[in-house]
């Protein structure tokens, strides 16, 4: 596990959409904005398990994130790890724990949240600027 360096710990404690990177089936990247929670080391997505980006986990799990700083995008954090786990969450409540990180304290749960689980990221290298 790589520690984030304390002068970037703003950029993944404070709620700044970061940018998750895949590689998809045919060897190409596909970036997304996501909300996203730094805990316990780890990192944690809400996502479903319809969606590409799932599934370009499941083939290979190499995945990582790039925060810039909403100020300055010059400065930013980009983390590089894997796929941990996949956690079931059913009824949606981690996707409205990052709704209210993220602003919106009444968030409700999504309307796919059966399909929903939490993605855990592992640490594994760190690129600061």
């Amino acid at each position: 596990m790589a520690p984030i360096p304390e002068d970037l710990t703003d950029l993944i404690e404070n709620p700044n959409v970061g940018h998750l990177a895949t590689v998809r089936p045919d060897g190409f990247p596909q970036v997304e904005p996501m909300w996203f929670l730094h805990e316990d080391g780890v990192l944690k997505f809400t996502h479903t398990t319809k969606r590409a980006k799932y599934r370009n986990l499941q083939a290979n799990p190499g995945m990582a994130l790039s925060v810039p700083d909403p100020a300055n995008p010059y400065r930013f954090i980009s983390v590089r790890g894997r796929l941990t786990e996949v956690v079931p969450d059913p009824t949606g409540a981690f996707y409205q724990v990052l709704g209210a990180r993220y602003g919106d304290a009444d968030t409700p749960a999504p309307p796919d949240s059966a399909d929903r689980v939490i993605l855990v990221m592992s640490i594994e290298k760190v690129i600061r600027k």
